[in-house]
């Protein structure tokens, strides 16, 4: 069937409106990529929207990859986004499978009370103190061990892995399957969509992951790329990057220099997400209508 004249009309004006959107979105990032491909000088001058390089130089981000804390910062970031990843993703699979089971004593129980972490917790200072006693204070284990499960991505998993039809347990059990291979031999393979959309989730929540190495870290050779980002920013912390520009060009080359080290530490998350969006809307899909 032709479209009629008012639905021609109604798909114009969402096509524009997504344009206008996708524009709106993207411009602030453009801006920002822009201005660290920018002279210093030309851009402290520069004012208005931002369509291209006030004079194109790459100082600013010699001066980002000279920092030595830049690449301890990625070094360490790295670390943890691989195994607190990995930890998230094993615990909460683990989790997900139990309560997942069928034949689980207290389920419901056991839910209500997961589920109530999702609105009340203990707050920052009994945390603080817990993490503090248990000895994990200035160490990696700080960053990784409290976080290891977050409620909502549990939810989701287990509501992926009731999905799966009990016959293939049954079966795996008659030919003398254990839980733990019909975990990782059936049950995370048929939820890959799933596994990809948790992988994404736990990955892009360490790697912008702050306040925790904020709170619980002292020595700075295990800062992460964020707070590094953080002291540059907020704290104005350029000067180091800026050994042989003068008193009046500190100013200029610092705000490039800020500019550079966002798109430094946005760039891998931003390179790595088009791999993962097909089974983003598939795997959240699947935890959000089988119940």
């Amino acid at each position: 069937m032709r479209p009629t004249s008012g639905e021609r009309a109604f798909g114009s004006i969402n096509t524009l409106l997504m344009i206008g959107l996708c524009v709106v979105m993207l411009y602030p990032f453009i801006y920002v990529l822009f201005a660290s491909l920018s002279d210093a000088a030309s851009f402290i001058q520069h004012r208005g929207i931002m369509l291209r390089p006030a004079g194109f130089n790459l100082d600013a981000y010699r001066a980002v990859f000279d920092n030595p804390m830049i690449a301890r910062g990625y070094r360490n970031t790295l670390l943890y986004v691989v195994l607190g990843t990995s930890i998230n993703l094993f615990m909460t699979a683990l989790g997900a499978y139990v309560l997942s089971r069928p034949n689980l004593y207290f389920k419901n129980a056991v839910m209500f009370f997961i589920v109530v972490t999702m609105v009340f917790h203990g707050g920052l200072i009994p945390t603080y103190l817990l993490v503090n006693q248990l000895g994990m204070m200035n160490s990696m284990w700080a960053l990784l061990i409290p976080t290891a499960i977050n409620t909502f991505n549990l939810i989701i998993m287990r509501t992926a892995f009731q999905g799966i039809p009990v016959s293939l347990d049954e079966s795996a059990r008659m030919d003398g399957a254990n839980d733990w291979t019909i975990l990782f031999r059936i049950v995370l393979p048929l939820s890959m969509p799933v596994v990809a959309v948790m992988i994404l989730w736990y990955a892009v929540g360490h790697w912008n992951s702050f306040f925790s190495a904020l709170v619980y870290l002292r020595d700075r050779e295990a800062y992460p790329l964020q707070l590094v980002l953080r002291e540059i920013l907020i704290a104005n912390d350029t000067d180091s990057m800026m050994t042989d520009a003068g008193a009046s060009d500190k100013y200029a080359i610092g705000e490039t220099i800020k500019y550079a080290t966002i798109i430094v530490s946005t760039l891998p998350i931003i390179c790595l997400y088009p791999f993962l969006q097909k089974y983003f809307v598939k795997g959240v899909m699947i935890g959000a209508i089988k119940e």
